[in-house]
């Protein structure tokens, strides 16, 4: 099964979405967004970056666990992985967003 997107709306009123792999997965969580039209945006601005491996910040965490962050052309942050306990389990996370990225499917959360 092909990755895709799920769309939900917080308690807050503000969107987000997270990219999912075929095996349901989360690889990839956005910021909160002020509307729909803006989460839609930065889905778009996934699916139009995640293949580019120069978008992708690799980071460690206080505690030593890697993460990366999806950077658009202008720098800002698309979205954020999990934290991972080895830098190979974080470049198979970014392996997934490449290949997952370029989903057009995006569901509404329940």
């Amino acid at each position: 099964m092909a990755g895709y997107y799920v769309l939900s709306k917080g308690k807050t009123g503000k969107y987000s979405f997270n990219l999912k792999s075929g095996n349901h997965q989360t690889v990839l969580t956005s910021q909160a967004y002020e509307s729909r039209e803006a989460a839609m945006g930065g889905i778009a601005s996934v699916r139009a970056n995640a293949a580019d491996d120069a978008r992708y910040e690799r980071k460690t965490s206080k505690d030593g666990q890697c993460f990366f962050v999806l950077k658009a052309a202008n720098a800002q942050v698309i979205g954020k992985s999990e934290l991972y306990p080895v830098a190979a389990t974080m470049e198979k996370g970014i392996a997934s967003v490449k290949a997952n990225g370029a989903s057009d499917t995006v569901k509404e959360a329940a």
